[in-house]
């Protein structure tokens, strides 16, 4: 069976996401850095009022994915909050400085999530030697990894995704980046992946301006139509 997430930073997005016929959300906060730790508020609501699997994204600053001890720290607070709302995973990736896995950081982590499931995720799409990373992450447990295959959308490194599928036993690999209804088609065909991931986004400004003084700036919602014609072609 063919499973569809969606990732969102906004309850309006989330509750668009569940009426398209979206499978699973991917809950974040700030989605045009990346995603960010989202608010324990946005969680809760998203999980209570909506009643379906969600991913808690764990990543407490944007930039790169070396963490320092106040960070892991601050993350594994993070993993206790989503323990305490219910959701059924979370999702986070620590690389060391030369941009291999950090094992011994993501084992830290790992101890704190009995009970959930576990995604690496985008982290892998700037490690070095993505393959011996994928082997890393499996033997450390994940559940399975978030990639675009190390390109700019999921259906250019689609490629790299089918080799890592290809190479993966106990670990999933979940398609994301640029995922829509013209190619989810192929890219499942090409990859063998048996879920995605998406936005189904569009823009939406809201710049508000006082002389030189201007807050806000072109954001982007969930669009349940885009959803649901992913969901109608993703076979």
């Amino acid at each position: 069976m063919m499973l569809l997430e969606i990732c969102i930073d906004s309850y309006a997005s989330a509750l668009a996401a569940k009426i398209g016929g979206a499978d699973r959300l991917e809950i974040c906060s700030a989605l045009a850095i990346g995603g960010t730790t989202p608010s324990s508020s946005l969680v809760e609501q998203c999980v209570n009022e909506l009643s379906m699997p969600s991913m808690m994204m764990i990543r407490p600053h944007d930039g790169g994915f070396v963490y320092s001890d106040d960070d892991l720290r601050v993350m594994i607070g993070s993993i206790g909050v989503a323990k305490s709302i219910g959701v059924q995973g979370i999702v986070f990736g620590a690389l060391t400085e030369d941009r291999k896995v950090d094992v011994e950081s993501c084992k830290r982590l790992l101890e704190q999530t009995e009970g959930l499931e576990t995604t690496f995720h985008r982290a892998i799409d700037v490690a070095i030697e993505p393959l011996d990373a994928l082997a890393t992450i499996e033997q450390l447990g994940f559940d399975r990894i978030l990639t675009s295959g190390q390109s700019s959308t999921a259906i250019e490194g689609a490629n790299l995704i089918q080799q890592m599928v290809q190479q993966s036993s106990t670990i999933k690999i979940l398609a994301g980046s640029g995922v829509n209804a013209a190619n989810v088609s192929e890219l499942v065909q090409r990859t063998g992946v048996s879920e995605v991931h998406a936005s189904a986004s569009v823009g939406i400004s809201e710049t508000q301006t006082q002389g030189e003084v201007s807050f806000g700036e072109n954001r982007r919602t969930t669009c349940e139509d885009k959803v649901r014609n992913i969901k109608r072609n993703l076979k």
